[in-house]
């Protein structure tokens, strides 16, 4: 995270965030950079300083430029929005707070994805893939079911610890096997293949989200390389879920050779 460093302060004492943004206008034009400076405030996070350059956008030379564009919803480090690399570290936007950055504060988009503009990025790759493994419990019908098989409690509180994946990216921007060479679907779908495997109704789905899971761009590609856990905003026992559905993926292999 590197060393705590105190806001710049010009002449008359007053506080700034220096920021060092990395800007694209549109998909296909060339990225550039642009330096601002805005005021200070106490536990201020990254999207409050950007909030700060929307309302008043002029550089660090006082010149008048477009609005930096970038993305956010929740706000509260749920829905993954503005994930972008901060100081070399793909993180949310909301939840990095400035007094634990070293200034000047490098912002640019999470290039693992296209960039639609500025640091706005085109996720929709991930909710692709999800689809492709069936990453969902399937209730046919529109009544009601009922409660539907109860899990232990041993079972349900790790599975809750990879429920909290908010398909934010940064484990794909971290990892090096997720580049424009491969199309490893990334770390995070290890942790929704073992969810769903696990879960008592999602079961019923488990072959074929493992066949699904064990073609192009699936669980082979992995390297292992472990970056996912150290940038997840979650602390998802990432590499716990690649052992696991690395293991049910040999089973099921023996198991279908053996039918043969």
């Amino acid at each position: 995270m590197g060393e705590r460093a105190k806001p710049l302060d010009n002449a008359s004492d007053k506080k700034f965030v220096h920021l060092i943004i990395e800007r694209q206008d549109t998909p296909e034009s060339p990225p550039y950079t642009q330096e601002f400076l805005v005021d200070y405030v106490p536990r201020m996070n990254v999207i409050a300083c950007l909030q700060a350059i929307q309302y008043n956008p002029v550089d660090k030379d006082g010149n008048r430029v477009a609005p930096v564009t970038w993305e956010s919803n929740c706000l509260e480090e749920i829905c993954g929005a503005c994930m972008m690399v901060i100081n070399g570290k793909p993180r949310q936007a909301c939840s990095t707070l400035v007094d634990k950055l070293t200034q000047p504060i490098h912002l640019k988009p999470a290039r693992t994805f296209p960039v639609v503009r500025d640091l706005i990025v085109d996720r929709s790759k991930m909710f692709e893939d999800l689809k492709k493994v069936k990453a969902w419990i399937p209730i046919d019908g529109t009544y009601d079911l009922g409660p539907g098989p109860r899990m232990a409690e041993e079972d349900r509180q790790w599975a809750y610890e990879l429920s909290r994946c908010f398909t934010c990216g940064a484990c794909l921007e971290a990892c090096p096997n997720v580049n424009d060479r491969t199309s490893f679907m990334g770390p995070f779908m290890f942790n929704q293949v073992r969810l769903f495997n696990e879960h008592p109704t999602g079961a019923m789905h488990k072959a074929e989200r493992l066949e699904a899971f064990m073609e192009e761009g699936g669980m082979h590609e992995c390297g292992n390389a472990q970056n996912c856990v150290e940038v997840c905003p979650k602390g998802i026992p990432i590499t716990t879920s690649i052992a696991a559905v690395n293991r049910q993926a040999t089973w099921h292999a023996i198991g279908a050779w053996l039918k043969k």
